[in-house]
């Protein structure tokens, strides 16, 4: 367990980020570091393949894992909930008692709040965690046909192009059942367009691949509340038959009440290094806000949550051994983005280029969709 004399780096959170730093850091330190992973959950799901499984793509088991291959690596995984760190003491706040640290990385990601969005868990389904993406697939399997809405309930989520691919693949699983005719679908967003961060090009494109498929896109929108057969949107009710809803997100509870939560409860954090105000602990992935140079946020995606967790690994690293400098995150990034007809886009770019970010778009094609489904194979087999 966590407390001997070896230096102690405990990473909390086991998803990409906190998967990623926790090898390298074993990989980097070997014997010299003790390194811990506190995760509540025993296994591991790939989020991207999510989308998948609501369509009838995935089953669970090719989509999960446990967290075996980090305990071979030498890397002690604790099964605990995190409530809590106290950075002024070093030490972590579980609900298996408080475990101390020299070195600390957050990777707790953003939790999902339906509770904040009236009626949401009631009525409507969404495809951002297994349990909700399992009841989906089952609503969708059932479905005979109607009106689909998409809607993101507010701003920021995880992952921008999921509700756009949700949409699309939702709208060909539909045809596929010979149910094209008889249903129509909708997405409904606060955002001006498709992944606004990214700028008006990928943005226009995604649109235009949503319009290629007649499905309804209105932007501006805000989402009051969900009812049963109607969502609220703009003082307006608008009729549903399956409502997919994006539900809110929220910063790590357990980080609430401590002094590394900057506005919103996000963690603040230098965007290169990715330390928090703490000398000591570094925060990456979904639980930090970073700042852009068109004064938006960096978009919460598992991409940048495993490049920030290679720059930590190494600088911690460093630090333990006695080097010099410090390693840089860049802002670079790739997302795949799943039309539907077994084809997928690709956006890729520089998120911290200024004055804005530049993002290239690529069209969807077969090869990309091979492109995500190599990703997928690689990460599983990878990392767990």
């Amino acid at each position: 367990m966590v407390g001997h004399k070896l230096p102690t780096v405990v990473a909390l959170g086991g998803g990409i980020g906190g998967q990623v730093v926790s090898t390298r850091l074993k990989q980097k330190l070997g014997g010299t570091a003790h390194v811990a992973l506190i995760e509540r959950s025993p296994r591991f799901t790939f989020a991207p393949s999510l989308l998948w499984l609501m369509v009838g793509q995935r089953k669970v088991g090719t989509i999960s894992r446990d967290y075996a291959a980090l305990r071979r690596r030498g890397v002690e995984v604790i099964q605990a909930g995190v409530t809590g760190v106290d950075a002024e003491q070093s030490k972590v706040r579980t609900d298996r008692g408080e475990i101390g640290y020299d070195y600390l990385v957050i990777a707790l990601g953003a939790e999902l709040a339906p509770e904040r969005m009236a009626g949401l868990a009631e009525y409507a389904h969404h495809p951002y965690d297994l349990g909700s993406a399992e009841r989906l697939r089952d609503a969708l399997a059932r479905f005979s046909g109607g009106r689909v809405v998409v809607a993101i309930s507010a701003l920021p989520y995880k992952c921008p192009a999921a509700p756009y691919e949700t949409a699309m693949l939702v709208d060909g699983f539909l045809r596929r059942r010979g149910l094209g005719g008889a249903s129509q679908v909708e997405v409904y967003t606060p955002e001006p367009l498709p992944l606004p961060v990214a700028g008006a090009y990928p943005g226009y494109s995604v649109a235009a691949e949503l319009a290629a498929r007649s499905i309804g896109f209105h932007p501006r929108t805000q989402l009051e509340r969900v009812e049963e057969k109607a969502l609220v949107i703009d003082g307006e009710s608008v009729p549903y038959d399956l409502a997919i809803v994006i539900p809110p997100h929220r910063p790590p509870e357990a980080l609430s009440s401590t002094t590394l939560a900057g506005p919103g409860g996000w963690i603040r954090v230098d965007r290169g290094t990715l330390r928090t105000g703490a000398e000591n602990v570094y925060a990456l992935g979904d639980a930090t806000a970073i700042p852009l140079e068109n004064g938006m946020m960096l978009p919460k995606a598992g991409v940048f949550a495993h490049g920030e967790a290679e720059v930590v690994a190494e600088n911690i690293a460093r630090r333990i051994r006695g080097g010099v400098g410090e390693a840089e995150f860049d802002g670079h990034g790739t997302c795949f983005l799943e039309t539907g007809g077994g084809k997928s886009g690709l956006a890729r770019g520089d998120f911290f280029a200024s004055p804005a970010p530049r993002v290239a778009m690529y069209r969807p094609s077969r090869a990309w969709h091979a492109g995500k489904i190599a990703f997928e194979q690689y990460w599983l087999r990878r990392w767990l």
